[in-house]
């Protein structure tokens, strides 16, 4: 969002098409029949899998979970926080976590999971160290919905023909980018389509030369002027001068069956795009496979981006009390098998092997090498700054070398965004 009042119109113009949709999905305050309970959220992919997860949830707790999608994420989360002050709230949404979830949480209008958490960490149906991003003021407003790690994808057989291996080191990646380069292959996938994809880079970058400080920049504690920060993207624009990138408009979809075709090297993205490389033709092992990016510094501590949704309950939905239930039973090994094995992507529940190889093999990595977890930037910090900071980024993308006067502009904003963010929770 650039903050242009063009900008604001149209947002508003879409969150008031969104709102009526929300609204028809909603139905009545009366909610759901008996033993159902109905699950809000934006993404029209879930909706198999969260009505796979509400049969396996009717079979261990005797309540079935209804999907409703409202496509619209641009105007979703505006669209929620409104429904929690009216009698059409949906008692069950699919969110984000992070500062998106702290948002909600401010309202008043969700309801504290604690309970839940704590009984699911006693029973190991939970990864422990995933709380801090479905937490607000040291108590759990949302429990875990998928586990995606975010990863790069490449092909095998592309690799092994130009003697290529799955990189460990930073060095190795950059030699398998000149090689690739040299052999007429577009090593990486770079993107600002659909305007969101714009961190990535960025992301990926940054906690991999320092995931400190990306944990630090991400929570208000460092600037986007530091040198650090500066580096980051001094590395990406390097990238871009040994013409290393795909065009700034190829979509991930087009990405990945580019790289089942032997067009693209890399993709980064997170786990679920895996089902997306499956759909093109690739064969998890054979012609599609990944790895964690490796660390540019090596005596960072070794980490990987991870993204997951929150399962969040709210505290005036028609089905209230059935609600409730349906969060205690959500992370029941029974529940995420027939959820993460149906949306095809990692699990929280670390009883839960993933249905995908590629997937059950990279979850192995980060368990046994014991990676330290960051959230993704989407999630990281106030929603307006990241909203703000993601077309900063998607600038910067479109003129590499424009990034000192990009960070610049990212701080003014990061400077007001916080300072309003701090004086709320004042308040």
């Amino acid at each position: 969002m650039s903050g242009s009042r063009q900008d604001v119109d149209r947002r508003t113009l879409l969150a008031a098409a969104a709102a009526g949709a929300f609204a028809a999905a909603c139905g009545t305050a009366e909610g759901k029949p008996p033993g159902k309970v109905a699950v809000h959220g934006d993404n029209a992919t879930w909706a198999k899998p969260m009505a796979a997860a509400g049969q396996a949830m009717k079979s261990v707790a005797g309540i079935e979970l209804v999907p409703e999608v409202i496509a619209s994420l641009e105007s979703f989360e505006q669209v929620v926080r409104s429904s929690l002050r009216t009698s059409k709230t949906p008692d069950m949404l699919k969110y984000w976590s992070g500062y998106r979830l702290q948002d909600l949480a401010r309202t008043g209008g969700v309801v504290d999971l604690t309970e839940q958490w704590d009984s699911a960490v006693g029973k190991g149906w939970v990864e422990p160290s995933l709380r801090t991003a479905f937490t607000y003021r040291d108590r759990v407003y949302a429990l875990p919905m998928n586990l995606a790690y975010w990863v790069f994808f490449y092909n095998p057989e592309v690799f092994k023909k130009h003697d290529l291996e799955a990189p460990e080191t930073w060095d190795d990646f950059l030699a398998a980018c000149t090689r690739l380069k040299q052999n007429g292959i577009t090593p990486l996938h770079g993107t600002a389509d659909g305007r969101w994809p714009s961190f990535i880079w960025f992301q990926e970058v940054l906690s991999r030369q320092d995931p400190s400080f990306y944990q630090d920049l991400m929570n208000g504690r460092e600037r986007y002027t530091d040198p650090r920060a500066e580096r980051a993207l001094r590395t990406i624009a390097s990238f871009f001068d040994k013409d290393w990138f795909t065009p700034m408009d190829l979509n991930h979809n087009d990405a990945a069956a580019q790289v089942v075709q032997g067009k693209i090297g890399m993709v980064p993205c997170g786990t679920w795009l895996g089902s997306t490389l499956v759909g093109a033709g690739g064969k998890p092992g054979k012609n599609v496979d990944a790895f964690v990016l490796p660390m540019a510094t090596p005596r960072a501590r070794p980490s990987v981006i991870f993204e997951s949704s929150a399962f969040v309950s709210t505290v005036k939905g028609p089905d209230h009390e059935e609600a409730r239930k349906a969060a205690g039973a959500w992370l029941h090994p029974t529940v995420m098998k027939a959820f993460s094995h149906t949306l095809q992507d990692g699990c929280p529940n670390p009883k839960v092997a993933p249905a995908n190889p590629i997937i059950d093999g990279l979850a192995r990595t980060v368990r046994g090498d014991k990676l330290w977890l960051l959230n993704r930037f989407w999630e990281q910090g106030p929603p307006e700054l990241v909203e703000a900071t993601v077309d900063d980024l998607a600038g910067f993308l479109l003129n590499p070398h424009s990034y000192r006067q990009v960070l610049r502009t990212m701080q003014e904003r990061a400077d007001e965004a916080w300072k309003v963010w701090r004086e709320a929770e004042e308040t």
